[in-house]
């Protein structure tokens, strides 16, 4: 089943200092999460005027929404098979690649069944990019900074939304909707030419067998990283790696059910919040009497905490427990969900949906960044990622219906309840699962022993 290999990748990468490799990295990979995210929320805007000046019907604005989500959902399941199975190089370029010119394509849209079908081939693209992009920085990040590397990452994905928002209120009235897909597309291709020097994860490559190449890399990242930071630490340990078989059977199977049971209602959880209430918040506020013009005031105001959530998780990611943040975060959703429909004035009603939002965007980032792609050895780890995604995906399609359903029988309370128990069967499952994730070594989360029957130190 195995060949033997002692390339020691992962505790060679876990005893590197902090340096520009490290900095590159992130900036290589959060560049593409960002334009993922700022390419989703320009959604918003590009519907607006399309429906404005005639382009689209509401019928085919929603049928773009879908094919987005559904692109989306086939992107995340896609991506996990193509970087545990190619590499995590190949998913990378090829998702930024492929929703960078199905971007450029629509600017060129003669009518909305063409611009449609782009917004389809894009959603793979987006739908892929996170997966890769949270499961490959924090193969690179020694486990001390792991947890507030990827939240960092997250912070940058989340400042999408704000981006795509400002960029469109001055692009869209002054030069038209294409614009922005010619923004998005044009800036996916200019990095990803510069992420064609990115080296592949060395874990990876040790765990396919390909320890030449392994071995190449690790000596060239450990050579740069010597030039600015002086000779390196001894590794502490020497961990035999088999070359593994795996098969996709085994990530159902049961060493791995119970940690993607957690991951996939750790996904869901993530999408029903920012799906159920996030992207409703101005019509729930309009129908509860507050005029648009204070809607979309308090809800600019409030999507601040996309940011500001994702800055608590960086100060805590590597502090506290992973478990106990992401427990603490789906019940602070709880509790300021229970005050948000009884919030009155202008300043408690924006000021519960900021710590809302705030609370939402925390779970987002320690979730899908940090916690999910930490559980799955690195033979399966995209696959996990993308299986969890691919199940988030789904839920984020249904979830607007529900919403819908809720909120015209039972009001805000009714999708809030809706919310609530999502995440306490995530909270159910990440404290029953007991698996902790926080300064620990990837290789010992999570190693491929799980999956061969047992790997020697």
């Amino acid at each position: 089943m195995a060949d033997t290999i002692a390339v020691n990748a992962g505790a060679r990468l876990d005893r590197l200092p902090i340096s520009r490799f490290h900095w590159r990295i992130l900036g290589l990979i959060s560049a593409g999460a960002f334009l993922d995210a700022f390419d989703v929320y320009l959604a918003g805007g590009v519907i607006a005027a399309l429906k404005a000046e005639g382009f689209s019907t509401l019928a085919q604005a929603a049928v773009f929404m879908s094919m987005t989500f559904l692109g989306m959902m086939i992107g995340a399941g896609m991506a996990g098979y193509v970087g545990d199975r190619f590499g995590r190089r190949a998913s990378y370029q090829f998702n930024l690649a492929l929703f960078g010119l199905a971007s450029i394509a629509a600017i060129f849209s003669p009518n909305m069944t063409f611009l449609i079908v782009c917004r389809f081939i894009m959603g793979i693209g987006l739908g892929a990019e996170l997966v890769v992009a949270a499961g490959t920085l924090g193969e690179f990040i020694p486990p001390a900074y792991r947890g507030r590397w990827v939240s960092i990452m997250g912070m940058v994905v989340n400042s999408g939304l704000l981006v795509a928002t400002s960029v469109g209120y001055i692009v869209i009235p002054t030069l038209g909707w294409r614009y922005m897909f010619a923004i998005g597309g044009i800036l996916a291709l200019i990095v990803w030419v510069m992420r064609k020097k990115m080296p592949e994860s060395p874990r990876w490559l040790e765990s396919v067998g390909r320890n030449d190449e392994a071995e190449a890399t690790l000596r060239e990242i450990e050579a740069e990283v010597i030039a600015h930071k002086g000779p390196l630490a001894a590794v502490p340990e020497v961990r035999v790696v088999p070359k593994v078989h795996a098969p996709l059977s085994a990530l159902f199977g049961s060493k791995l059910r119970r940690r993607l049971i957690a991951a996939t209602l750790a996904a869901i959880a993530v999408n029903v919040s920012v799906y159920g209430f996030v992207a409703w918040l101005p019509t729930f506020l309009v129908s509860h009497g507050t005029g648009i013009v204070t809607s979309l005031w308090y809800t600019t105001l409030m999507s601040f905490g996309s940011v500001f959530g994702a800055i608590v998780a960086i100060g805590i990611a590597d502090r506290i427990s992973r478990r106990a943040s992401l427990i603490a975060a789906a019940v602070a959703i709880m509790i300021f969900g229970f005050l948000y429909p009884n919030a009155h004035g202008d300043l408690m009603v924006p000021l519960t949906g900021f710590l809302l939002v705030s609370s939402i965007y925390t779970l987002v980032t320690l979730a899908l960044f940090a916690y999910i792609p930490e559980l799955f050895p690195t033979a399966y780890r995209l696959r996990g990622t993308g299986f969890a995604g691919m199940c988030g995906r789904a839920a984020s399609m249904v979830t607007p219906h529900a919403t819908v359903a809720l909120f015209e029988r039972f009001g805000l309370e009714g999708v809030l309840g809706m919310v609530g128990v999502v995440l306490a069967c995530m909270i159910a499952a990440v404290g029953l699962l007991n698996i902790e994730t926080t300064g620990q070594s990837l290789d010992d989360v999570a190693d491929d022993s799980l999956v061969t029957g047992g790997a020697a130190k």
